[in-house]
């Protein structure tokens, strides 16, 4: 294996630790070392997640110059971080930055670059302490950045106007400002909750850092956001760069149609074209029990297959005694693969970032059912901005949950072949999935975008000390 050491450019990346940020930041790092042959990159990871990795055979297929190394497990593990969230940020902000310095004083060659999750609150200011230039990386939609930076517009939900002059008249109107116009009153009010005040203030903490970092590197796809997008590169002081969709792409190429070696694959070679459902929610905010008993309800009284991964073999055999024979139910997939696979016609998803991307590059219909933080907006982006599926969350009852027969019927709908809006659905996930497999082809805009970013390293034109402010 080649080393860092043996290289002309070195970059250290950091992910925050979670498979929704992990995921991308090693997918971003794929593409540095395919893009520049000189450059080899080291993975900062906890012991814990080195050891998930290895086991999942993803440290197997990393290019010879990406490498892992790793700290100590001085945060709550991955398997109980679903309990206690905000003690999980806590732990992050306050424990996880010192070992992280302490390896990059102790690497052998010094980066020339460190490539930092954006939710990393001492990120910038590590590097800035060593002179070393930092590149952020933000894993969620560029919509979703420019509402965080833009907190201080964000109009009351409560009480008198603010300084803006502006206040929600509903819940259900979307903020008045443009550049949040995937946000809704209702989900300003969840975000200036109670459960999430101390992460909000360490969010405020990331973007009053943010402007001395060197560049922001976004797992976006600028035709998909391009809004969002111009608005950024409008009040951030640094160069921007849209590298998305950051989804293990490559694990597609040559073998799109079939997916071998599973025990689930015979089961969905045997179903019709565009006749099952693929249904999951995501590896860490748990759905309450009782909305996912009505979401297997809901599935079992609609006449659709389905194909659902749940998290557990426990939960994976109670999911399967309610379903029937209606579908099956697995504890694991490869998702992007499964949602490449012809059978798959809709996605029922929490819509997190990395989920949501994957069904565009799939080409698939999504029916979202948002539990929260980002992915409140990204369910507003699929049904409302790019057209592309149905919200569930707009349907809860006044108990807040999501019945049995409203699910049923949105998932008929939703997979009726013969229905003018789901094939109106269908014809706008083309289009999308057509945008962002341009976009990563040579010439494309994040191919251009992730090429330009290269050469900025190459030359020379990160400089912590010029650029920092």
């Amino acid at each position: 294996m080649a080393t860092a050491a043996a290289s002309r450019r070195h970059v250290v990346a950091v992910p925050y630790p979670g498979r929704g940020h992990i995921n991308p930041m090693l997918v971003v790092c794929r593409q540095l070392a395919a893009a520049d042959a000189g450059l080899a990159v080291t993975v900062v990871v906890t012991e814990e997640w080195h050891a998930l990795l290895a086991a999942a055979g993803v440290s197997a297929t990393l290019p010879d110059r990406v490498r892992l190394a790793t700290i100590p497990n001085v945060i709550p593990s991955e398997h109980v971080r679903g309990a206690d969230g905000v003690g999980f940020v806590e732990a992050v902000h306050s424990k996880m930055g010192e070992p992280v310095e302490r390896l990059l004083d102790q690497l052998e060659r010094r980066p020339d670059a460190v490539v930092v999750d954006t939710y990393l609150t001492w990120g910038v200011a590590a590097g800035a302490a060593r002179g070393i230039p930092v590149c952020s990386l933000w894993t969620m939609p560029a919509t979703f950045f420019l509402a965080l930076y833009h907190m201080d517009r964000w109009p009351t939900v409560d009480g008198p106007e603010g300084e803006e002059g502006q206040s929600c008249k509903s819940l259900d109107q979307y903020t008045p400002f443009p550049v949040l116009s995937s946000v809704k009153c209702s989900d300003i009010k969840i975000f200036r909750s109670l459960a999430l005040e101390l992460p909000m203030k360490r969010v405020a903490h990331v973007f009053s850092n943010l402007r001395k970092a060197q560049c922001v590197l976004f797992a976006s796809v600028y035709e998909l956001e391009s809004g969002a997008i111009n608005g950024i590169s409008q009040v951030l002081p640094c160069p921007i760069y849209t590298v998305g969709p950051s989804i293990p792409h490559m694990s597609l190429e040559g073998n799109s149609d079939k997916i071998r070696r599973e025990n689930y694959s015979d089961w969905l070679d045997a179903q019709p074209k565009n006749s099952v459902l693929y249904v999951s929610f995501g590896s860490y905010i748990s759905m309450s029990s009782s909305q996912l008993e009505e979401v297997a309800m809901g599935l079992h009284e609609s006449p659709v297959r389905f194909f659902w991964v749940a998290r557990d073999k426990a939960t994976t055999t109670t999911l399967q005694q309610i379903s029937g024979d209606k579908g099956l139910v697995v504890p694991w997939c490869d998702q992007l693969k499964v949602l490449s696979h012809p059978s798959i016609g809709g996605f029922l998803s929490h819509c997190g970032w990395n989920s949501t991307m994957e069904a565009v590059f799939a080409g698939v219909p999504v029916l979202a059912s948002p539990i929260g933080w980002d992915q409140l907006v990204n369910a507003r982006l699929v049904a409302d901005e790019w057209k592309i599926g149905i919200n569930l969350r707009e349907q809860r009852r006044e108990d807040g949950i999501v019945g049995r027969a409203t699910i049923s019927a949105a998932v008929t709908k939703l997979m009726d072949l013969a229905d003018g809006d789901s094939l109106e659905m269908r014809r706008r996930a083309e289009e999308l999935q057509e945008a962002s497999r341009s976009a990563i082809q040579e010439g494309g805009s994040s191919w251009r975008s992730l090429r330009s970013f290269v050469r900025y390293l190459a030359e020379g034109k990160l400089n912590a000390v010029e650029t920092s402010q």
